[in-house]
């Protein structure tokens, strides 16, 4: 949908590419070209010119919105007379951003990108990034559950332990510890866990964490992972691009980390050309379209700040919210 169908009316303001660059005004560039290549995803070409254009004037929003969430932070502990606990740097509050959007959008570059350019301000503050996989049922509870074909959608995820990993982090616990997930292994790594130790800003990328419930009627209260964070963005594309992207990542995963034997894709490596085209193409239409139609893309109106790429990779448009 474009955002600017009814400027009047919309909760956003819609800047192009062009306006947003702009809003970078004097941010450095604090990363050498040699790390924003590591930072790109497979298949997701990251330029200069991205990180200068519509990722730094993002780094100098948020640094604002940081910094006038900690104002808030000070006022609120001076009226409820935490004043002591402040001054040991008890009860400290990370700031937590969410990362939202499909399969193949560019989510996970998008994160890493955030987390260098955060970490680089002058008061280098620490930053933590999680990725919502390893809060995925393991792959023996999903067969059980006759869930694997749809790993990815709300039902397929350990929502209890996510939303008390989310609380234990806003309560300034330490130290945390979230799954960990591999992707070579397509599965939840059974007793390691990525440790997360009281990080000033915490990034959560996963494709639905703006997800949310109708609400009952007694008004009783129901957490969302959406409600922990203070800031959400949400990577949009058409359907028909963010298919070939997948395709693309899909048959690319053929000739790398498909090859393996010890992969659980390793199968994958062995089909021909169209034979590897036509299997993305199912399991894209299988299950990803589907959640992304039913789930992922009902939240993008939930998000602070909407980035639409073009079939590119490249953003070509920015949408904020209007406070």
């Amino acid at each position: 949908m474009d955002q600017r169908m009814d400027p009047a009316l919309s909760p956003y303001r819609t800047f192009s590419r062009e306006e947003w660059a702009a809003l970078r005004r004097d941010t450095p560039l604090t990363l050498r070209p040699e790390e924003i290549q590591r930072l790109q995803g497979l298949g997701v070409h990251l330029s200069i010119k991205e990180v200068e254009e519509i990722y730094l004037p993002l780094s100098r929003l948020l640094s604002l919105y940081v910094g006038a969430t900690q104002k808030l932070f000070r006022a609120m502990s001076h009226f409820l007379d935490q004043r002591e606990n402040e001054a040991n740097g008890e009860g400290k509050v990370p700031y937590i951003i969410g990362v939202a959007g499909s399969v193949a959008v560019g989510k996970s570059t998008t994160a890493r990108v955030l987390q260098a350019l955060l970490a680089r301000w002058p008061n280098t503050p620490k930053v933590g990034l999680v990725t919502t996989d390893g809060f995925l049922l393991p792959n023996a509870v999903l067969d059980r559950e006759g869930l694997m074909e749809k790993k990815g959608f709300p039902e397929s995820y350990d929502l209890p332990l996510l939303l008390r990993f989310l609380t234990d982090i806003k309560a300034g616990r330490r130290p945390v510890r979230a799954p960990l997930y591999s992707h070579f292994f397509y599965d939840v790594m059974p007793d390691q866990t990525v440790e997360v130790e009281r990080p000033d800003i915490l990034i959560v990328e996963g494709l639905n964490v703006l997800q949310t419930t109708r609400p009952p009627k007694d008004g009783k209260a129901i957490p969302f992972v959406s409600d922990f964070f203070d800031f959400s963005v949400y990577i949009d594309a058409d359907e028909d691009v963010i298919e070939r992207w997948y395709v693309e990542r899909f048959m690319r995963l053929r000739e790398t980390a498909f090859k393996d034997p010890l992969s659980y894709f390793h199968r994958y490596s062995k089909l021909t050309q169209d034979e590897a085209n036509a299997t993305a193409l199912a399991i894209w239409r299988r299950t990803n379209l589907p959640n992304l139609v039913e789930n992922i893309l009902p939240t993008r109106q939930r998000a602070d700040l909407i980035l639409r790429k073009a079939g590119d990779h490249e953003v070509a448009e920015v949408s904020l919210r209007r406070l």
